[in-house]
Parts: structure tokens; C-alpha cells; sequence
């Protein structure tokens, strides 16, 4: 399976740990690749003994405003970037960015246990996870909601998602009553919410109580080419900034698994586009605790089509950098010996 490692020991759940001087989660030390290991609590399902941990003094992660402005962050962009980047995504980007191995190592914390149960994936595009979740759960049972038509008729097309439900929708407002779902999935889609909290909000609202919500997206990177792309091109939050997410919508259990394609050794300096898979439980039934003013942004706003043209063509070359970052790391793998630091 495509997990990286965390601090030696695989398929890890990270949670947040908490000190009386602390709200958060800080980055404590990072390795001689440039692998940056958060102060955690680590657990695996074969040991139920405590993991000590040492936890060094050390300052919090700088904040990022989620809405800071992006070559593609806005929901247009985004919906006139996948009408052309649809028509070749399932075989140009996943391959370099979201395998097979990756995705079903992705789910595996979402507890896809049962074909009865009802799953909504949010931001489902060309339905590649859908054909995950699937494996697990009677196609009738789940819908697909994306904002890109062109991602969604690409979905269609797939004969093991004959049966589910395809539609058009906003993931920071999703069309689902609350407690509808017993498993709410979103993969590669949080870097497009101008406001990811409120996205999150939404998974709590949609699921029944004991559900569970499984959120797979990037990460932060930190290495300075890859941080300056990722800063200007779209959202890429940090570890810490998920569980935060999670715990603020009034998800309990959260817990985070870091995911990566295998030729990348467990390296997660340039940040990964799918790096890591979030998971929560609804504790009760209803909607959140969690209050939010107005949405970030208005897609009914007119905007200004010269600057419209500049973010796109500016994201779409951030964008390209990002697609070549696979490429690097898939020659170092077969270049470099294995054993090696890459």
C-alpha cells in the first residue's frame, strides 16, 4: 500500500495532543529529508498499549487565512479549469497524484463495511474514488455531487457507477437533509473551498449520528519551490489545520493518515495534492454546534474578466509545476538506490 511512514511505524493515526500552554499542533523536528514530524499521540490497530512520546518546546504553526488570495482558489476558476483539465485527468493526473493503491489506502479509515450503507462523495469529479467506494458499497447507495459538469459526465461513462446518483452541487452547501448519510466522502476537492470550514460543517450536518466523514486532500509543503506554488496556486492545508477543522465542526475521534504515492518513499517536502486522509465521527444527531457568518464568496458576483483570465492562466502554470513534481520524484525512485534518502 502507498502509506508513507510516521516516525517509523506505518499506517498511523495522528491526533492532536494538548498541552496546558498549547492549542494546537506544532511541527517539533523534521528529518534530514526535509520531513517535518508533528507533536502527536500515535496508535496502531495491532498495539493498545500508550505510545510515549517526547515533546519538545516548540512554537505553533504560523496561521494561513484558508480565504487568502489564489491564481485558482474561486469556485469559476475552478469550474473553467476542470472543463478543460476533464478531459484528461483520469489519465494525466491521477497517475501521478491519486493511484489505485492510494485511494483504497485513503478509504480504508472511512469503515466501508457494509453494501447497504448510504455514502455521499462530495466533489466526486470523474467518479475515480467513487470506483473505491463501490468495492464496498452497493452502487444504488451512493451519489456523486460535483460543480464541474464536464468532471461528472466523465463519471457517467463508468459502467460500475451506472447505478449511483449524479448531481450538481456546492460542497460548502450541500443539497442532503440533515442525518442523511451514513458516510460522507471528499477527495481532492477541500483545496477549491474558499472556506473550508464551512465545508466541513456541512459533512457533520449531512451524516447520521456514528457516521463517519472521510476528507482526503493536500498538504502543505516545505520546500520553498513547492510552498511558492502551492502558496499562489490553490489550498493546501497543513496537518494540524484538518484536525482543527474537524474538531471546531464538533467531530469526535479524528483522526489523520498520511497517504503518498509509493515512489515517493514517505518524502512529503513539495507537499502532496492528495497527502493525507481525515476521518471524524458524528457524536450525535443534527446539525453542528459550530456557527459561521456569510459564505467567502458569491459565484452569482460578477467578476472582472481580464483579471479573471490572468488568475487562470497564472494557476494553470503553478498548476504545471505540480504535475512535473510526480515525474522528479518517480526518476529519483528508479535512479537512486532503494535504502537511499531521495
Amino acid at each position: 500500500m502507498a502509506s508513507s511512514m510516521l516516525s517509523g511505524a506505518e499506517n498511523l493515526a495522528l491526533m492532536r495532543a494538548i498541552t496546558p500552554k498549547a492549542k494546537g499542533l506544532c511541527f517539533s523536528r523534521s528529518d534530514l529529508h526535509g520531513n517535518y514530524f508533528p507533536r502527536v499521540n500515535l496508535s496502531t490497530s495491532s498495539r493498545i498499549d500508550r505510545t510515549r512520546v517526547a515533546i519538545p518546546k516548540c512554537s505553533l504553526s504560523a496561521s494561513r487565512p484558508a480565504s487568502q488570495p489564489r491564481f485558482i482558489q474561486h469556485k469559476k476558476e475552478a469550474f473553467w479549469f476542470y472543463r478543460f483539465l476533464s478531459i484528461v485527468y483520469d489519465h494525466v493526473i491521477n497517475p501521478g497524484h491519486w493511484t489505485e493503491d492510494m485511494r483504497d489506502d485513503a478509504l480504508e479509515p472511512a469503515d466501508l463495511n457494509d453494501r447497504n450503507l448510504v455514502v455521499v462523495d462530495v466533489g466526486g469529479g470523474t467518479g475515480f474514488t467513487t470506483l473505491g467506494i463501490v468495492k464496498h458499497v452497493d452502487a444504488k447507495n451512493v451519489t456523486i455531487l460535483d460543480q464541474s459538469p464536464h468532471q461528472l459526465a466523465k463519471a457517467k461513462q463508468k459502467e460500475p457507477l451506472k447505478e449511483c446518483k449524479i448531481i450538481e452541487g456546492d460542497a460548502e452547501d450541500l443539497p442532503f437533509p440533515t442525518d442523511y448519510a451514513d458516510r460522507y466522502v471528499s477527495a481532492g476537492s477541500i483545496e477549491y473551498w474558499p472556506d473550508p470550514q464551512r465545508g466541513i460543517k456541512e459533512a457533520y450536518r449531512v451524516i447520521k449520528s456514528g457516521g463517519k466523514a472521510c476528507l482526503i486532500g493536500p498538504v502543505y509543503p516545505t520546500f520553498w519551490l513547492s510552498r511558492f506554488f502551492a502558496d499562489v496556486w490553490m489550498l493546501f492545508p497543513k496537518e494540524e489545520e484538518y484536525i482543527e477543522w474537524f474538531e471546531k465542526a464538533g467531530f469526535t475521534d479524528v483522526q489523520l493518515k498520511r497517504i503518498g504515492p509509493k515512489w515517493y518513499r514517505g518524502v512529503r517536502r513539495h507537499g502532496l495534492i492528495m497527502g493525507c486522509s481525515v476521518t471524524g465521527v458524528k457524536p450525535a444527531s443534527g446539525d453542528s454546534p459550530l456557527q459561521l457568518g456569510p459564505k467567502e464568496e458569491d459565484v452569482a458576483k460578477p467578476v472582472n474578466p481580464f483579471k479573471f483570465f490572468l488568475r487562470f492562466i497564472l494557476g494553470a502554470m503553478a498548476a504545471t509545476y505540480y504535475v512535473l513534481v510526480p515525474i522528479y520524484m518517480w526518476l529519483k525512485d528508479q535512479i537512486v538506490p532503494q535504502g537511499k534518502p531521495i
